[in-house]
């Protein structure tokens, strides 16, 4: 009988351990998978899109816990895109983005609140013609999966909607005549690499 007992104690023993939670992992968000767009109203005749085409960004997240630990985004503001040159240099420009003065918006994550497994709330501080304000971005996880070929690493694939008004910013040409919005859609689709992972 105490020989029985002896073999079932590693089993109790395991039984009565919590079982062991994963690691935060850090992601890179691939460039050449990164989707930076806006829109804003134009005199009320269309939602003008742009994009911002050069931009990085990395975070810290446990995915079984669904706990970010830290995340920020840069942005060039040089690489505005409207696919209309005068008007890109405009938005370059000081009534605008002032990219000669603030090369770089920054965004730095305070919070995620999760509201279901592939969905959630990010709130962060938006960095803009140097003035820091909140912002509150929907975020869904669209699939997390090892990537099917080229590095084949762990990968999040990442939509995250979001708006602002830019003259929270100071950014207010054009807005007491109707001329442009104040109200900007945010619209970011991006996947992320999970860093020092192996190949698979």
């Amino acid at each position: 009988m105490r020989r029985a007992w002896l073999n079932l104690l590693p089993a109790l023993v395991l039984l009565a351990s919590p079982p062991a939670s994963a690691e935060p992992q850090h992601f890179d968000i691939d460039p050449e998978h990164f989707s930076i767009a806006f829109m804003v109203d134009h005199l009320g005749y269309e939602n003008l899109l742009g994009q911002f085409l050069e931009g990085e960004g990395t975070f810290v997240y446990d995915r079984e816990a669904q706990r970010l630990i830290s995340a920020e985004v840069t942005i060039q503001s040089t690489s505005v895109f409207t696919n209309l040159g005068a008007r890109d240099e405009h938005l370059r420009g000081r009534d605008f983005l002032d990219a000669g003065s603030h090369p770089r918006i920054h965004f730095v994550a305070t919070d995620f609140e999760p509201s279901s497994p592939t969905t959630g709330t990010l709130n962060g501080k938006l960095t803009l013609l140097g003035r820091t304000e909140p912002v509150t971005l929907d975020v869904t996880l669209n699939r997390e999966a090892v990537y099917p070929f080229g590095h084949k690493r762990p990968t999040l694939g990442l939509s995250v909607r979001g708006a602002l008004d830019r003259s929270d910013w100071g950014m207010d040409y054009g807005v007491d005549n109707g001329m442009v919005g104040d109200h900007v859609t945010l619209i970011f689709e991006l996947e992320a690499i999970q860093r020092d992972a192996p190949s698979r």
